[in-house]
């Protein structure tokens, strides 16, 4: 008999989101909209220090409408994480504008500096405009973003123009770079909610912001861009990019329980590290190696990764994806770079092999806070078990 499958990161409901449910149900706001996506919002922003957010069906449409209200257009470039889900760059896709796919620091993944600064310089040394700046914290690890700001900051003086700086967080809900939480970095931030994030609506995002003009005009956007009059008057081309109220109480639910979650997450990061720690070639994903990585310390711990090095290890990620496989256990490799991606094969990109590398010897592990401690057991067992073949 085939056993139950062991997923990544699976949806981590209970009671409390049953009860918020309920609550949504029984209050009569079933459409779009209403007191509890207005209390959602309000969590979300103090959770991450902003003044406004404004709660979406998606990650991905928050980042749309976010690269509308920061007024990038089409023909623009905005340099972006390579290293990222496709939305991202999807999401430039649809206002017009050209990603150019920045590669990565290796001990996080996330969008190098240095690099930006040469793309940057690349850009606007030949009279192309720069729509925005858009970098990814990847699987719950916050970017350098002073020092991209910084960055930024450079080149304004060059461009003669203002650039923006977007982040998108939507893997990073709780964590934190320096005590700043994910979300408070940049003109605005975007976080999702997808079912297999560190906390879920099923599905849905938010953007904050400090600005309440660009938090204005999202919230009018994404409510098919109706004026307010009492007939159905337009003057701009909108979207129906609100959350409803319903997913929006499961997400106040979710958001009261998200330091549990990430603590059960680190827990068992802790355990594959301790199982991987005597195996040469083998090193947890942004954890502390040493004193120059400022380690995982203030991650979520969304998703938890090792890499390997088949020279030394005698194995790679192929073969133990492929072993979970066989035993009903879901992973994957880290994200492709979308600058190897086949829809983006035509956009410019400025690479260092770093993400390549990451996405050839990177595995992600199952990682979620609702595994029980009888699928842990399973998970560890098969890994253990695949090391004792492959040793030696």
């Amino acid at each position: 008999m085939k056993r139950e499958r062991i997923y990544m990161s699976s949806p981590d409901v209970g009671e409390s989101e049953k009860e918020a449910i309920l609550r949504a149900l029984d209050s009569g706001w079933i459409a779009p909209l209403g007191p509890e996506v207005d209390a959602f919002e309000e969590e979300i922003a103090a959770a991450c220090d902003r003044k406004y957010a404004v709660a979406l069906s998606s990650g991905t449409a928050a980042l749309h409408l976010a690269l509308l209200a920061l007024g990038v257009k089409p023909g623009d470039l905005v340099p972006t994480s390579t290293m990222t889900f496709a939305a991202t760059a999807n999401a430039i896709t649809y206002v017009g504008a050209k990603p150019f796919f920045v590669d990565s620091l290796p001990d996080t993944g996330n969008m190098d500096p240095e690099l930006l600064d040469q793309a940057l310089t690349e850009i606007i040394s030949r009279g192309d405009r720069v729509g925005a700046v858009v970098p990814v914290d990847l699987l719950g690890k916050v970017a350098d973003y002073p020092a991209i700001q910084e960055v930024i900051n450079r080149h304004e003086q060059q461009a003669g123009y203002r650039i923006p700086l977007l982040s998108d967080a939507a893997e990073s809900l709780g964590a934190a770079l320096n005590g700043v939480p994910a979300g408070k970095f940049g003109e605005a931030a975007i976080f999702s909610f997808n079912g297999n994030k560190i906390m879920t609506t099923s599905g849905g995002g938010m953007l904050v912001t400090d600005n309440k003009e660009l938090a204005d005009k999202v919230r009018y956007l994404a409510t098919q861009a109706r004026q307010p009059v009492a007939h159905y008057e337009h003057t701009d081309i909108g979207y129906n990019y609100r959350m409803s109220n319903l997913l929006a109480a499961l997400g106040r639910a979710q958001l009261e329980r998200v330091p549990d979650m990430m603590a059960q997450r680190k827990a068992l990061r802790d355990r594959y590290a301790d199982l991987f720690s005597p195996i040469p070639g083998v090193q947890i994903f942004g954890r502390n190696e040493d004193d120059s990585n400022p380690g995982d310390d203030e991650d979520n711990f969304w998703l938890t990764a090792i890499l390997i090095d088949p020279t030394t290890a005698g194995w790679d990620a192929g073969d133990l994806s492929q072993w979970l496989t066989e035993r009903n256990i879901e992973s994957r490799p880290l994200w492709k770079p979308m600058h190897l991606q086949p829809v983006f094969q035509g956009e410019e990109s400025i690479d260092n092999t770093t993400s390549q590398t990451l996405f050839e010897t990177g595995i992600t592990l199952p990682s979620g806070s609702a595994l029980t401690e009888e699928q842990i057991g399973r998970v560890i067992r098969a890994i253990r078990e695949f090391l004792e073949t492959h040793s030696g």
